[in-house]
């Protein structure tokens, strides 16, 4: 054997580039090496203990239950530990065997009742950084230096959790949609009061808090990541004797997720600062056109001018309806300051964004490092657009970095001399774009079109219809290779 081999650090580097994910064939690897030789048993055994999914393997190693755990033949619809008696003294040292190894684990199914022999805040996994699992465990499963934790619902545990984990760093709460109104009261209050014994949170993924709350992550210096969850149709309620202007100087990735009524999140955006951000991302199910244009103006007022790169703002719910006659929305002027932006993706499936030759055109030049622009209206909603190929193509010119782009055109008519030397976009990779009227009228007038101006583009992508596919085939047919056209019914991102 080889000198180098003897030295711990270079197995370990070794045998993490022989198994850099935890799967079941590098599982396999990792056993085997660990039985090659006593040198490299304890490495191998490191990394195969290193990230756990759920208790099976640990309690695979008492030999009464391993049987029942990989011999039964049980069905998934039937628990095995279902009347299975609790582990004895003796049986908890052969589960606890491998424990001191383990960093992440993740635990989906719930045997409290084998582990009741194993005294309470007994801290098993004392080197464990990353956590995810329900409640019931939170006693028994709490280093003082975890890191990171990921909770399946919130009930009293949470009042010794965040005393005893003085380091969590990262901490993500989620609580199903369908949990009773009235617990999810309770929940709420109670997940407010644990967060402000947090002190050292880099990134928080929780439901919505009380306005008590939100001041005290203002004031939080470490965290840089928020993520907020409606989860139900009862969001906290604000007075507005309480509400007061915050700045968060240090976030730079704000998250609302799966939000049923804007409005709460709205008035936050409103009275709050975020000079850092980065990253903003607005999931909703339904927003008004009059909640929109307050959110698209908080946004341009929260002093992430210089610094935000990426917005993602969607409404995916296709079955509210807005009256025929309502005015489009128009985000686009609220964005033109933020001059660092790279990513603009806007879904509203049941509303229309106001966009034009000239809009586009300030876009561009206002925003010299976008890299994707994604403007995906609904298709039932959607006026004539104002974007012709003139304008497509000048607009284009700006943006060199742009390799992602989605738009509705017009191509009623072709504004541009198919014969004219050609100013090439080389970057631009990905093109959908969705027609405002119904047929293409030279298809292969448009492929040369594509072919000599966007070399990189091989199909024209329509979430749509089938405007586009005689476009493709002569894009394939003058030496571009296609990928075979799939109809779909509407377009999910």
């Amino acid at each position: 054997m080889h000198q180098a081999l003897l030295v711990p650090e270079v197995l370990l580097e070794i045998f993490a580039y022989v198994s850099p994910t935890q799967t079941t064939s590098t599982q396999k690897v990792l056993a085997a090496l660990a039985r090659t030789c006593k040198i490299f048993h304890e490495p191998a055994m490191d990394l195969l203990w290193t990230e756990i999914h759920g208790l099976e393997p640990l309690l695979g190693c008492v030999a009464r239950l391993h049987p029942l755990i990989y011999h039964s033949g049980i069905r998934w619809h039937q628990p095995w530990a279902k009347g299975v008696e609790p582990l004895s003294a003796h049986e908890a040292h052969q589960f606890l065997r491998h424990s001191s190894r383990i960093r992440t684990l993740n635990i989906n199914c719930e045997h409290p009742h084998l582990l009741s022999v194993i005294p309470t805040e007994a801290c098993i996994f004392p080197r464990l950084k990353s956590l995810s699992l329900t409640t019931v465990y939170l006693n028994l499963f709490l280093p003082h230096m975890l890191h990171r934790c990921h909770l399946l619902g919130v009930d009293e545990g949470l009042r010794s959790f965040v005393t005893r984990c003085i380091a969590l760093e990262d901490l993500c709460i989620y609580t199903p949609a369908w949990y009773q109104v009235d617990s999810i009261a309770n929940e709420m209050s109670l997940l407010s009061d644990r967060i402000h014994w947090c002190t050292r949170l880099v990134t928080l993924s929780c439901p919505m808090l009380d306005w008590a709350t939100w001041k005290h992550l203002s004031h939080l210096p470490t965290l840089l990541n928020l993520e907020i969850q409606q989860g139900c149709n009862d969001p906290p309620s604000l007075s507005k004797r309480d509400i007061v202007n915050l700045s968060f100087l240090n976030i730079t990735s704000l998250l609302f997720q799966d939000l049923y009524d804007p409005a709460y999140i709205i008035t936050v955006m409103q009275h709050s600062e975020f000079p850092s951000l980065k990253e903003f991302e607005f999931n909703a199910r339904y927003i008004s056109p009059e909640d929109a244009e307050q959110l698209f103006h908080a946004l341009s007022r929260c002093k992430a001018c210089r610094t935000l790169e990426e917005i993602t703002i969607c409404s995916f719910d296709e079955e509210y309806r807005v009256p025929p006659n309502s005015e489009p929305l128009t985000p686009i002027p609220h964005f033109l300051c933020f001059t660092q932006l790279r990513s603009l993706r806007l879904t509203f499936r049941n509303s229309h964004i106001h966009l034009d030759n000239d809009m586009l055109l300030q876009a561009m030049s206002t925003w010299p490092h976008i890299c994707a622009l994604e403007i995906n209206n609904s298709a039932s909603y959607a006026p004539s657009s104002k974007i012709s190929l003139r304008g497509l193509f000048t607009a284009l010119g700006l943006c060199p970095e742009l390799h992602t782009l989605r738009i509705s055109i017009n191509l009623a008519t072709i504004d541009i001399d198919p014969d004219a030397e050609p100013i090439q976009h080389t970057s631009l990779r990905s093109l959908a774009l969705n027609l405002s009227v119904s047929q293409i009228a030279n298809a292969e007038t448009i492929a040369c079109i594509i072919y000599a101006w966007l070399p990189r583009v091989n199909q024209v992508r329509n979430p749509y219809g089938l405007n586009w596919v005689k476009v493709n085939r002569y894009l394939g047919s003058l030496g571009r290779p296609t990928v075979p056209y799939v109809k779909r019914a509407s377009y999910k991102n």
